[in-house]
């Protein structure tokens, strides 16, 4: 069974880091580009924020006993095998799972305009994603 309080502590943790993200997306891109210190912020909030992402996946995955994703992009594909979230959700929180391997295994490769835009673009999804993941506990809880 899913604990709802552990989940509604890792949205919250969520929540907090897309506000971050957020703050750091209405800057102008030569701004945010120039300066390495909002620059580092954004990748480091972009990694727990993904990371956030695939934990409560993990912890729902685990607690009703679905397939064992083979890697952090599967574990959104376990999501929607499941019914959890739409087929669309699915494809972009796969491609976040594989910018967060490059932020955290090539980040001396990463284009930092790449990450100016996934926080002017995707950030969206993160809500998506909390909200589909709420209404499925919510559910359970009943």
């Amino acid at each position: 069974m899913v604990d709802k309080a552990a989940i509604d502590r890792m949205l919250e943790n969520l929540k907090t880091y897309v506000s971050q993200l957020d703050r750091l997306s209405g800057l102008k891109q030569d701004e945010f580009l120039s300066d390495p210190d909002k620059l580092g912020s954004a990748k480091y909030y972009l990694i727990v924020a993904i990371e956030s992402c695939i934990d409560i996946s993990n912890h729902i995955i685990s607690s009703e006993n679905l397939r064992r994703p083979s890697d952090f992009a599967d574990t959104f594909a376990v999501l929607h095998e499941n019914g959890l979230i739409g087929k669309a959700l699915e494809e972009r929180l796969q491609n976040m799972a594989r910018f967060r391997n490059l932020l955290v295994h090539l980040y001396g490769k990463v284009d930092n305009k790449r990450v100016y835009e996934f926080l002017k673009t995707n950030l969206s999804d993160f809500d998506a994603f909390a909200k589909q993941i709420a209404n499925t506990v919510d559910k359970s809880d009943h």
